[in-house]
């Protein structure tokens, strides 16, 4: 890989990453319900998602996407449904001033993490990304080792970094809410957005 290659792909991964979609809605929303720490789990999957479907791409199996279609579709739709089941439990959460982890926070962190990875496997943007955009960037057939791990490391940098942004802003916000209404209502309003976001990822083509 060349320089150019590389500046050229975390570019284009940066826009990515920063382009609003289902992965950034799941993770503000994640936030703006139990703060950012939460977060860091559903951003993990999404980050996991996107090595997931890297290594596909070196391996020359980009035209899986196509070939398991209606694999694709399923993913995607247990995707949305698990969005809508996360986003209904924050809609009818009780109100927590605090963001101490409880012992129901940590177990549900494999939840988390299971949510953002499904998200990313059932988003068409990174799927397009990864099938159509990166072999423009990247000779996919004469990629060394220390290149596999450039491109990984670069996603997961890169990725992490957005998201952990966007996500940070939104717990930040949630600390403006103070009252037990105020944090019902951002309850309210984070998980129509998780809601949305699901209904979103199970519908699109």
């Amino acid at each position: 890989m060349t320089a150019e290659s590389v500046s050229g792909f975390a570019a284009a991964m940066f826009i990515l990453a920063i382009t609003p979609g289902p992965g950034v809605f799941a993770a503000i929303s994640q936030a703006l319900s139990s703060g950012f720490r939460s977060s860091l789990e559903l951003i993990a999957g999404i980050v996991s998602g996107d090595i997931v479907f890297l290594m596909l791409a070196i391996l020359g199996l980009s035209a899986l996407v196509h070939i398991l279609g209606d694999l694709f579709f399923i993913v995607r739709l247990a995707g949305g449904l698990y969005l809508i089941r996360l986003g209904w439990k924050m809609f009818t959460a009780k109100p927590a001033v605090s963001d101490t982890k409880t012992e129901r926070e940590k177990s549900s962190g494999t939840q988390r993490f299971l949510s953002g990875f499904l998200i990313t496997l059932g988003n068409p943007k990174v799927i397009l990304f990864y099938a159509g955009f990166l072999p423009t960037f990247v000779d996919l057939t004469c990629l060394k080792a220390y290149d596999i791990l450039i491109i990984a490391g670069l996603i997961a940098v890169i990725l992490t970094g957005v998201m952990s942004a966007y996500s940070y802003s939104a717990s930040r916000a949630r600390k403006f809410f103070a009252g037990g209404k105020s944090l019902r209502n951002l309850n309210r309003c984070a998980g129509t957005v998780m809601i949305v976001t699901g209904m979103l990822i199970a519908i699109r083509q």
